[in-house]
C-alpha cells in the first residue's frame, strides 16, 4: 500500500470518527444511524446499467460534496433530520475510504481512485 493510499485511509478514519462524534452531539437516534449507514451503497444498483453509468451513480453517492451540500442546506433551513442524514452519509464515506473502497473508475467496479479492490 502506498503512502498516499495510507493517508487517504487515515483520512477516511478521521471522517468516520467525525461523523460518529457529530451525530452523537446532535443527539440523533442510533437506530436511524444503523439503518442508514449503508444506504449509500444502494447506488451500486447503477451497475445494472453498465460500468460507466454504475460508476457515475456510485460516485454521486460516495463523494463528500453531496452530503456536505445537503447538510449545509438542511442546517440553513432548520431541517435537523437532513443534517443527521448528511452526517450519517459522511460517516459511511469515511468507513468506505478506511476499508479501501474508493470512487469508481468507469472501467470496472473494482477500479477505484485508491487502486484496484483486492490488490492492496
Amino acid at each position: 500500500m502506498t503512502r498516499t493510499v495510507t493517508l487517504l485511509r487515515i483520512e477516511g478514519l478521521a471522517l468516520l470518527a467525525a461523523g460518529v462524534t457529530v451525530y452523537a452531539v446532535l443527539g440523533g437516534s442510533w437506530w436511524l444511524f444503523a439503518l442508514l449507514l449503508f444506504a449509500p451503497d444502494l447506488s451500486m444498483l447503477g451497475y445494472l446499467r453498465g460500468p460507466k453509468v454504475g460508476a457515475a451513480v456510485y460516485n454521486l453517492g460516495h463523494i463528500t460534496l453531496t452530503p456536505v451540500v445537503i447538510g449545509l442546506v438542511s442546517h440553513l433551513l432548520g431541517a435537523d433530520m437532513g443534517v443527521q442524514i448528511a452526517v450519517i452519509w459522511l460517516a459511511h464515506i469515511g468507513l468506505d475510504r478506511l476499508l479501501g473502497y474508493g470512487l469508481k473508475e468507469p472501467t470496472s467496479f473494482q477500479d477505484t481512485h485508491l487502486g484496484r479492490i483486492g490488490r492492496r
